[in-house]
């Protein structure tokens, strides 16, 4: 990342950063397929897609995702979306022993969810400079920058 600079449009965070960990919110934008969320969703995986950047996803956020069409006993969804979800060119980042310990330690300190810190803690792991989300709740720990994808609509 160039200085203290925060990015204000997709374009610019893709600029920005040669590493970016994407929530399952982010996803579920993409998947649904509609709206400004969606288009910069779009674009962030395209640029991932294309190797402009490298996109992490843990592998929690694989799981959130996968679970509406499970719920709802949809095979052929369930399978397409992970197919789409594998397509994607993300880099999917697994749980170990640190991870999970530095997951603990962002939940004992900051209060999150343990997927939240179990996202946080992959995308740190990975060496991701930001971390894009919705979720206002999700904590910034040290050395990760939390973007808002509203931020990013125009």
């Amino acid at each position: 990342m160039h200085g203290s600079e925060k990015a204000s449009s997709i374009e610019t965070l893709v600029r920005l950063h040669r590493r970016i960990a994407i929530d399952s919110n982010v996803l579920i934008y993409l998947l649904e397929g509609s709206g400004p969320r969606a288009e910069v969703a779009a674009y962030l995986l395209d640029a991932i897609g294309h190797g402009e950047v490298e996109g992490v996803f843990a592998s929690v956020g694989l799981a959130e995702v996968l679970v509406p069409s499970a719920k709802a006993d949809d095979g052929p969804v369930f399978e397409q979306t992970a197919a789409t979800i594998r397509d994607l060119g993300l880099r999917i980042v697994t749980l170990d022993a640190r991870t999970a310990e530095n997951a603990a330690w962002i939940r004992g300190r900051t209060g999150a969810s343990m997927p939240d810190a179990i996202h946080l803690a992959c995308a740190l792991r990975a060496g991701a400079t930001t971390f894009v989300t919705n979720d206002h709740r999700m904590p910034s720990p040290p050395k990760l920058e939390i973007t808002f994808l509203d931020d990013l609509v125009a």
